[in-house]
């Protein structure tokens, strides 16, 4: 076992919802050929850029998970070096993770309204980590 922190495997978990996402988005066309608008693999973005309703909202969602992570890392990094309580910094970092898949989850479903404020709760809780 490693000695990790949980927010340090909150940070593992963040960098993974953006590849979690786009096998939402591809998932189902993998064996489907492509001159019947299955998944190219030659030509990925451009068939991402295709693609419409949930799996054209998986794309998206990935992309802003790659967004999100950089101001994630960092808050978590910067109370880490401020030797901030751990407990807090851990507790910060889980309601992040739980309020980025509340985001898919609502990007997914199209809840567009409840998907913002997953956002904004995600954008609150890194900035009270760097006050923790």
């Amino acid at each position: 076992m490693t000695n990790m922190t949980l927010a340090q495997w909150c940070v593992l978990i963040a960098a993974l919802m953006p590849i979690v996402c786009a096998g939402i988005a591809k998932s189902g066309m993998f064996g489907k050929p492509r001159r019947d608008g299955g998944y190219d693999n030659e030509l990925p973005r451009e068939w991402l850029a295709r693609q419409t309703d949930w799996r054209a909202r998986a794309n998206a969602a990935q992309a802003n998970c790659f967004e999100a992570l950089p101001f994630f890392i960092g808050a978590v990094v910067i109370a880490h070096q401020h030797g901030a309580q751990q407990t807090w910094v851990d507790a910060a970092a889980l309601v992040f993770v739980l309020l980025r898949v509340a985001y898919v989850a609502c990007y997914l479903r199209n809840l567009a309204n409840l998907r913002s404020l997953a956002w904004v709760g995600a954008m609150a809780v890194n900035v009270a980590m760097l006050f923790i």
